[in-house]
């Protein structure tokens, strides 16, 4: 936990989960640069403001204390639970009432006026372009627009997307390596359509897969193509056990593995989880379009497996990520790996395909007591550990 100070007061700040084993905070200089820039231009905030992609609820928790925004109606929209999470738990840390900002999901309703729209440009370009067409018909003339992210994040392609469908957008000087985006609405815009969800055909040759349709919302991993990682771990899935089992698609992006396990094991029951709304939302039609309606599966929207129940799967299937935004981190992976051993039955498989200079092995070995090298390649390698 940190410190954050900004104009409207000091504030305590702690990425959510909290992990002691990292030292990550949970603002950087391009949220510091937008609040100080909406003090000093003495920005209204006693409208309906809207903040896309707070992180770990730094400007929420900061806005939420601003004078002006008394009264305001205040509105963050992530697409991160964890980021949903945070900002709650940040509001509360600092004696807010968590009710001081309505969060929204990237999957519900947008807010129906926006006279203040503040984003935290988020490391998928797809999915600044699917929220900015789905906020844009509640900004008007007179909304101010403001984008922030670190330089290496703020591109030409990054300012086109606040030109084509807002209107006319220029950028700041950097100061310590952050930048300000300014957009101003045009009164009669004429936007492109919104190209997301993306469906397309997976190529032949990956098994019960070839062939079918998978849908992604904007942000999903590797939204346009089969990502290499995935398309190994297609070709070494357990074989189905004779058995109704359980079957976790821990992290599951669009649903390819769990859709991919649930066809080759009839009996089988899925349940898809990921941090991410836009994620679960892709599994859930990628699924459906390809077993329908009446094969049971769940879909839940969470942290890891935090609120799956001990010893209820058989198997949990897992390519996990290792960054979070743009630090490289192995909590992540941690706290899957737990997680796994905790919700499997004894006997129960976790099988994970991971990049090999990870060296997930000596992980799953410690808390385990065992892996074994399923299959690998020059990049990948794909690990079965066996909950005892």
């Amino acid at each position: 936990m940190n410190c954050f100070t900004t104009a409207w007061g000091e504030f305590e700040l702690a990425r959510f989960p909290e992990d002691p084993r990292e030292r990550l905070r949970a603002w950087d200089a391009a949220d510091e640069y937008l609040l100080r820039h909406l003090h000093d231009e003495a920005v209204p905030l006693d409208g309906a403001v809207t903040v896309l992609g707070d992180r770990w609820g730094a400007l929420s928790t900061a806005l939420a204390a601003a004078p002006a925004a008394e009264g305001a109606a205040l509105t963050a929209v992530t697409d991160s639970y964890l980021a949903s999470r945070a900002i709650a738990a940040n509001l509360a840390r600092n004696g807010a009432d968590p009710a001081a900002v309505a969060v929204r999901s990237t999957q519900d309703a947008p807010p129906e006026r926006i006279d203040v729209l503040l984003v935290r440009v988020p490391k998928s370009l797809a999915l600044l372009e699917d929220q900015l067409h789905r906020l844009a018909p509640a900004v008007h003339p007179g909304t101010v627009v403001a984008g922030t992210g670190m330089v290496t994040e703020i591109h030409t392609s990054t300012l086109n997307l606040f030109e084509r469908i807002l209107g006319p957008t220029r950028t700041s000087l950097a100061v310590r390596k952050a930048r300000l985006i300014h957009t101003a609405p045009a009164p009669e815009p004429v936007r492109p359509a919104n190209p997301w969800p993306l469906r397309y055909r997976l190529p032949d040759g990956i098994g019960v897969l070839s062939g079918r349709q998978v849908a992604n919302q904007a942000g999903v991993f590797c939204a346009d193509r089969l990502d290499i990682g995935s398309r190994f771990f297609l070709q070494h899935l357990p074989e189905p056990a004779g058995a109704p089992r359980r079957i976790v698609d821990l992290g599951c992006g669009n649903g390819i593995l769990g859709t991919a396990a649930a066809l080759a094991d009839p009996d089988a029951e899925l349940l898809f989880v990921d941090e991410s709304f836009q994620a679960v939302a892709s599994a859930e039609e990628t699924f459906r379009g390809n077993l329908g309606p009446g094969r049971r599966a769940e879909f839940l929207v969470g942290d890891a497996l935090a609120d799956v129940p001990s010893a209820s799967a058989d198997l949990v299937l897992l390519n996990p990520p290792f960054h979070s935004h743009q630090a490289t981190t192995d909590a992540i992976a941690h706290r899957m790996f737990t997680g796994a051993r905790r919700v499997l039955r004894p006997g129960g498989e976790l099988r994970v395909v991971g990049n090999r200079h990870l060296g997930y092995h000596v992980r799953l070995r410690r808390l385990f007591g065992n892996c074994r090298t399923v299959a690998g390649s020059p990049k990948f390698t794909v690990l079965s550990a066996t909950r005892r």
